[in-house]
Protein backbone atom coordinates (compact mmCIF):
# COMPACT_ATOMS: atom_id res chain seq x y z
CA UNK A 1 0.00 0.00 0.00
CA UNK A 2 1.43 3.19 -1.22
CA UNK A 3 1.76 5.96 1.32
CA UNK A 4 0.68 9.71 0.45
CA UNK A 5 2.06 12.38 3.02
CA UNK A 6 1.02 15.68 0.63
CA UNK A 7 -2.18 17.16 -0.44
CA UNK A 8 -0.44 18.06 -3.62
CA UNK A 9 -0.37 14.81 -4.55
CA UNK A 10 -1.92 13.94 -7.94
CA UNK A 11 -4.76 11.33 -6.11
CA UNK A 12 -5.47 13.87 -3.36
CA UNK A 13 -5.83 16.94 -5.94
CA UNK A 14 -8.29 14.51 -8.09
CA UNK A 15 -9.97 13.90 -5.10
CA UNK A 16 -10.68 17.69 -3.74
CA UNK A 17 -11.67 18.35 -7.49
CA UNK A 18 -14.00 15.44 -7.56
CA UNK A 19 -15.67 16.02 -4.54
CA UNK A 20 -15.97 20.49 -5.88
CA UNK A 21 -16.66 20.24 -9.03
CA UNK A 22 -19.62 18.61 -11.36
CA UNK A 23 -17.86 19.51 -14.10
CA UNK A 24 -14.80 17.72 -13.17
CA UNK A 25 -16.97 14.66 -11.82
CA UNK A 26 -18.56 14.53 -15.33
CA UNK A 27 -15.14 14.76 -17.36
CA UNK A 28 -13.88 12.52 -15.78
CA UNK A 29 -16.42 9.99 -15.60
CA UNK A 30 -15.96 9.79 -11.85
CA UNK A 31 -17.50 10.73 -8.11
CA UNK A 32 -16.41 10.91 -4.73
CA UNK A 33 -17.28 8.70 -1.88
CA UNK A 34 -16.44 8.61 1.59
CA UNK A 35 -16.93 5.79 4.70
CA UNK A 36 -16.03 1.96 5.11
CA UNK A 37 -20.07 1.05 5.39
CA UNK A 38 -20.18 3.11 1.43
CA UNK A 39 -17.28 1.47 0.07
CA UNK A 40 -18.65 -1.81 1.36
CA UNK A 41 -21.52 -1.21 -0.10
CA UNK A 42 -19.64 -0.08 -3.42
CA UNK A 43 -17.76 -3.13 -3.59
CA UNK A 44 -20.99 -5.81 -2.45
CA UNK A 45 -22.76 -4.07 -5.47
CA UNK A 46 -20.20 -4.45 -8.18
CA UNK A 47 -19.36 -0.95 -8.54
CA UNK A 48 -16.35 0.18 -10.11
CA UNK A 49 -13.87 1.21 -7.30
CA UNK A 50 -11.32 3.49 -9.25
CA UNK A 51 -8.97 4.18 -5.84
CA UNK A 52 -9.48 4.12 -1.89
CA UNK A 53 -7.54 6.65 0.02
CA UNK A 54 -7.53 5.98 3.78
CA UNK A 55 -6.12 6.37 7.47
CA UNK A 56 -7.71 3.15 8.73
CA UNK A 57 -7.96 -0.44 8.05
CA UNK A 58 -9.94 -1.58 5.23
CA UNK A 59 -11.72 -4.82 6.83
CA UNK A 60 -12.74 -6.52 4.05
CA UNK A 61 -11.52 -7.48 0.28
CA UNK A 62 -11.72 -4.86 -2.38
CA UNK A 63 -11.56 -5.85 -6.27
CA UNK A 64 -7.94 -6.43 -7.30
CA UNK A 65 -7.57 -3.75 -9.85
CA UNK A 66 -8.61 -1.10 -7.01
CA UNK A 67 -5.88 1.07 -5.95
CA UNK A 68 -5.16 1.39 -2.18
CA UNK A 69 -3.33 4.54 -0.65
CA UNK A 70 -2.88 5.23 2.83
CA UNK A 71 -2.33 8.98 4.63
CA UNK A 72 -3.06 10.61 7.78
CA UNK A 73 -6.45 11.87 8.82
CA UNK A 74 -5.80 15.73 7.86
CA UNK A 75 -5.07 15.28 4.96
CA UNK A 76 -8.50 13.44 4.46
CA UNK A 77 -9.88 16.04 6.15
CA UNK A 78 -8.65 18.87 4.21
CA UNK A 79 -9.82 16.34 1.15
CA UNK A 80 -13.30 16.00 2.17
CA UNK A 81 -15.94 18.32 1.08
CA UNK A 82 -18.51 16.95 3.99
CA UNK A 83 -19.02 18.15 7.58
CA UNK A 84 -17.34 15.25 9.75
CA UNK A 85 -15.40 13.22 7.19
CA UNK A 86 -14.47 9.91 7.45
CA UNK A 87 -11.25 8.29 7.59
CA UNK A 88 -11.87 6.35 4.03
CA UNK A 89 -12.20 8.20 0.87
CA UNK A 90 -13.05 6.69 -2.59
CA UNK A 91 -13.45 7.25 -5.93
CA UNK A 92 -15.84 5.30 -8.23
CA UNK A 93 -17.19 5.71 -11.86
CA UNK A 94 -20.39 6.91 -13.07
CA UNK A 95 -22.47 3.91 -14.57
CA UNK A 96 -22.24 4.34 -18.46
CA UNK A 97 -19.72 7.15 -17.78
CA UNK A 98 -21.83 10.04 -19.13
CA UNK A 99 -25.57 11.17 -18.86
CA UNK A 100 -28.22 9.28 -20.47
CA UNK A 101 -31.61 9.25 -21.13
CA UNK A 102 -33.36 7.54 -18.41
CA UNK A 103 -36.87 6.45 -19.82
CA UNK A 104 -37.74 2.56 -20.30
CA UNK A 105 -40.56 0.35 -19.20
CA UNK A 106 -41.73 0.48 -15.38
CA UNK A 107 -42.46 3.55 -13.02
CA UNK A 108 -40.41 6.42 -12.82
CA UNK A 109 -39.71 9.15 -10.52
CA UNK A 110 -38.93 12.28 -12.93
CA UNK A 111 -36.82 15.51 -10.52
CA UNK A 112 -37.22 18.85 -12.15
CA UNK A 113 -34.81 21.56 -10.53
CA UNK A 114 -34.54 20.24 -7.16
CA UNK A 115 -31.15 22.23 -5.85
CA UNK A 116 -30.78 20.64 -2.57
CA UNK A 117 -28.60 17.58 -2.80
CA UNK A 118 -29.70 16.15 0.39
CA UNK A 119 -33.15 15.75 -1.19
CA UNK A 120 -32.21 14.41 -4.13
CA UNK A 121 -30.06 11.61 -2.18
CA UNK A 122 -32.64 10.81 -0.14
CA UNK A 123 -35.19 10.05 -2.81
CA UNK A 124 -33.04 8.09 -4.84
CA UNK A 125 -32.91 5.78 -1.70
CA UNK A 126 -36.28 5.63 -1.49
CA UNK A 127 -36.80 4.78 -5.14
CA UNK A 128 -34.44 1.98 -4.75
CA UNK A 129 -36.25 0.44 -1.55
CA UNK A 130 -39.56 0.74 -3.25
CA UNK A 131 -37.51 -0.56 -7.11
CA UNK A 132 -38.62 2.46 -9.30
CA UNK A 133 -36.80 1.34 -12.38
CA UNK A 134 -35.20 4.83 -12.77
CA UNK A 135 -34.69 8.55 -11.40
CA UNK A 136 -35.04 10.54 -14.06
CA UNK A 137 -33.20 14.44 -13.76
CA UNK A 138 -34.02 17.58 -15.18
CA UNK A 139 -34.37 21.38 -15.20
CA UNK A 140 -30.75 21.84 -13.46
CA UNK A 141 -31.47 19.56 -10.42
CA UNK A 142 -28.20 19.15 -8.16
CA UNK A 143 -25.70 16.45 -9.19
CA UNK A 144 -26.80 12.78 -7.63
CA UNK A 145 -22.63 12.13 -7.70
CA UNK A 146 -22.22 15.25 -5.39
CA UNK A 147 -20.79 13.97 -2.66
CA UNK A 148 -23.78 15.09 0.09
CA UNK A 149 -26.28 13.28 -2.40
CA UNK A 150 -24.30 10.38 -2.61
CA UNK A 151 -23.76 10.21 1.31
CA UNK A 152 -27.67 10.51 1.38
CA UNK A 153 -28.33 7.80 -0.99
CA UNK A 154 -26.62 5.42 1.92
CA UNK A 155 -25.88 3.27 -0.98
CA UNK A 156 -28.16 3.09 -3.07
CA UNK A 157 -26.45 5.13 -5.48
CA UNK A 158 -24.41 1.80 -6.76
CA UNK A 159 -27.91 0.35 -6.95
CA UNK A 160 -30.47 2.59 -8.48
CA UNK A 161 -30.53 3.91 -12.52
CA UNK A 162 -29.93 7.35 -12.98
CA UNK A 163 -30.73 8.94 -15.96
CA UNK A 164 -30.52 12.55 -17.56
CA UNK A 165 -33.48 14.25 -19.65
CA UNK A 166 -33.52 17.62 -21.54
CA UNK A 167 -37.30 18.61 -22.18
CA UNK A 168 -36.88 17.74 -25.71
CA UNK A 169 -36.12 14.16 -24.77
CA UNK A 170 -39.32 14.14 -22.82
CA UNK A 171 -41.34 15.22 -25.67
CA UNK A 172 -40.07 12.26 -27.54
CA UNK A 173 -40.97 9.78 -24.70
CA UNK A 174 -44.14 11.13 -24.81
CA UNK A 175 -44.68 10.40 -28.43
CA UNK A 176 -43.38 7.48 -27.53
CA UNK A 177 -46.90 6.21 -25.41
CA UNK A 178 -45.35 7.51 -21.75
CA UNK A 179 -47.84 8.92 -19.77
CA UNK A 180 -46.64 11.35 -17.28
CA UNK A 181 -48.00 12.66 -14.01
CA UNK A 182 -47.34 15.57 -12.14
CA UNK A 183 -47.28 16.43 -8.34
CA UNK A 184 -48.25 19.85 -8.44
CA UNK A 185 -51.21 21.78 -6.73
CA UNK A 186 -53.95 23.23 -9.04
CA UNK A 187 -57.77 23.32 -9.50
CA UNK A 188 -57.70 19.97 -11.39
CA UNK A 189 -55.49 17.99 -9.53
CA UNK A 190 -56.58 14.66 -8.49
CA UNK A 191 -55.74 13.59 -4.75
CA UNK A 192 -52.87 11.31 -5.14
CA UNK A 193 -54.06 7.81 -3.47
CA UNK A 194 -57.27 8.07 -6.94
CA UNK A 195 -54.81 7.98 -9.25
CA UNK A 196 -53.41 5.06 -11.00
CA UNK A 197 -49.29 5.72 -10.71
CA UNK A 198 -47.87 2.44 -11.54
CA UNK A 199 -46.08 2.67 -15.08
CA UNK A 200 -45.81 6.13 -15.51
CA UNK A 201 -43.38 8.83 -14.82
CA UNK A 202 -44.47 10.98 -12.25
CA UNK A 203 -42.62 14.80 -11.66
CA UNK A 204 -41.69 15.82 -8.38
CA UNK A 205 -40.75 19.55 -8.37
CA UNK A 206 -37.92 22.01 -7.01
CA UNK A 207 -38.71 22.54 -3.23
CA UNK A 208 -39.29 26.30 -3.79
CA UNK A 209 -40.57 26.72 -7.06
CA UNK A 210 -42.70 23.58 -8.08
CA UNK A 211 -42.69 22.14 -11.57
CA UNK A 212 -41.51 24.26 -14.26
CA UNK A 213 -44.41 25.35 -16.60
CA UNK A 214 -42.58 23.23 -19.77
CA UNK A 215 -43.00 20.01 -17.73
CA UNK A 216 -47.00 21.41 -16.47
CA UNK A 217 -47.38 21.29 -20.07
CA UNK A 218 -46.56 18.18 -20.80
CA UNK A 219 -47.94 16.15 -18.04
CA UNK A 220 -51.39 14.13 -18.75
CA UNK A 221 -52.81 14.97 -15.19
CA UNK A 222 -52.10 16.54 -11.99
CA UNK A 223 -52.19 14.86 -8.30
CA UNK A 224 -51.78 16.30 -4.99
CA UNK A 225 -51.13 14.95 -1.56
CA UNK A 226 -53.97 16.39 0.82
CA UNK A 227 -51.94 17.90 3.82
CA UNK A 228 -53.97 20.68 6.91
CA UNK A 229 -54.68 23.31 5.56
CA UNK A 230 -52.56 25.70 7.33
CA UNK A 231 -49.40 23.59 6.34
CA UNK A 232 -48.19 25.25 3.36
CA UNK A 233 -46.51 22.10 1.40
CA UNK A 234 -44.38 19.43 2.24
CA UNK A 235 -40.62 18.62 1.62
CA UNK A 236 -39.75 17.80 -1.74
CA UNK A 237 -38.08 14.19 -0.43
CA UNK A 238 -40.91 13.75 1.76
CA UNK A 239 -43.64 14.27 -0.97
CA UNK A 240 -42.00 11.98 -3.24
CA UNK A 241 -41.76 9.07 -0.71
CA UNK A 242 -45.38 9.24 -0.45
CA UNK A 243 -45.82 8.78 -3.97
CA UNK A 244 -43.53 6.15 -4.64
CA UNK A 245 -45.17 3.96 -1.75
CA UNK A 246 -48.26 4.59 -3.40
CA UNK A 247 -47.11 4.62 -6.79
CA UNK A 248 -46.71 0.05 -6.24
CA UNK A 249 -50.09 -0.75 -7.04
Amino acid sequence: MERITSRRNPLCMHIKKLGASRGYRESCGEFLCDGLKLLEEAVNSDAVVVSVLTSSYVPFPLPVETRVYYTDKGIIDSLSPLTNAQDTLFTCKIPGGAPCCGYGEGTHILLDGLQDPGNVGTIVRTANAFRISSVILTGGCADPYNPKAVRATMGAIFRQRIGFMSISDLEVAKRDGARLIGAALGENSKDVSSVVLKGSIIAIGSEGQGLSGQVLALCDECVMIPIAPECESLNAAIAAAIIIYLSRS
